[in-house]
């Protein structure tokens, strides 16, 4: 499989590196501790190496890849394994649903995501899966030190909040530039995302992720300019504020996420 892509095109709009040293893929793999039943959907099969793995190692495999050039070469895969199956769709246009019907139980996602699709895809499962239990997720690694960042940090931002709600995120493995081919400008990191989605009530996870966002839609703002730019007025808010030993000056990053819930639910309460 490693000549899978002898006078492959890499695209660009597919954000395209492979990593193609199996035993490097394979120690990454055992740090994640997953039992051999396990039930992995991959996302971006890409040269198949890090697939090969996962299939050789556990249960069940889905894995989607959208570049369908990749088709024919990845078919030879799947004729090797039997708990194998490649799906050639953007991920993004399926709906979530009809990928928990894959799963006959809890799964976990595995992937190698480009900058321009991470956010998407990780809050898309964390947000609307009801049978995801874990992400392991190569991203670049800027990217994995926000996700990752505690509160008041420099990178402390919405998508550590999002994710501090609804589960938790560490980073596991620093990967460098040079295991890539071709190779990016930056490191990687591999992230781990645990899922817990009963850790606060939030009737409408979508009305909540607009909240967060807009708390932090001016960072260099205080708290309270976002919320009054939001349309709440003076007296909630400072009401409120007092109510959860919220200072007047606060901004946005100041706050861990249990606040920002009872923020969100004290405000739309009220």
């Amino acid at each position: 499989m490693q000549n899978i892509t002898d006078n492959f095109k890499f695209k660009k709009q597919f954000g395209q590196n492979f990593i193609f040293d199996k035993n490097f893929l394979t120690s990454i793999v055992k740090q994640f501790n997953l039992d051999n039943q396990s039930q992995i959907l991959e996302i971006g099969a890409g040269a198949g190496t890090l697939t090969e793995v996962l299939a050789s190692n556990f249960k069940k495999v889905f894995s989607f890849e959208i570049d369908k050039t990749l088709k024919e070469k990845l078919l030879l895969l799947q004729n090797k394994y039997n708990n194998l199956n490649f799906i050639f769709e953007d991920i993004l246009k399926v709906e979530t649903s009809k990928i928990d019907e894959l799963f006959d139980d809890n799964f976990y996602l595995i992937a190698n995501l480009p900058y321009y699709i991470t956010s998407q895809i990780i809050f898309k499962f964390l947000m609307e899966s009801k049978k995801i239990k874990k992400m392991f997720v190569m991203v670049q690694k800027e990217v994995g030190e926000r996700f990752s960042a505690k509160y008041s940090t420099k990178d402390y931002g919405v998508p550590s909040v999002l994710i501090n709600t609804f589960g938790s995120c560490k980073i596991i493995k620093q990967v460098n530039r040079k295991m890539f081919i071709p190779q990016p400008k930056v490191d990687s990191s591999v992230i781990e995302i645990d899922i817990e989605k009963n850790k606060f009530e939030i009737e409408d996870t979508k009305d909540y992720s607009k909240f967060i966002s807009n708390c932090f839609m001016m960072k260099r703002k205080t708290l309270y300019n976002n919320l009054i730019k939001m349309g709440y007025d003076k007296e909630s808010i400072l009401e409120v504020f007092k109510k959860l030993n919220i200072l007047d000056k606060s901004r946005p990053e100041n706050l861990s996420s249990d606040i920002f819930v009872k923020l969100y639910t004290t405000l739309k309460n009220k």
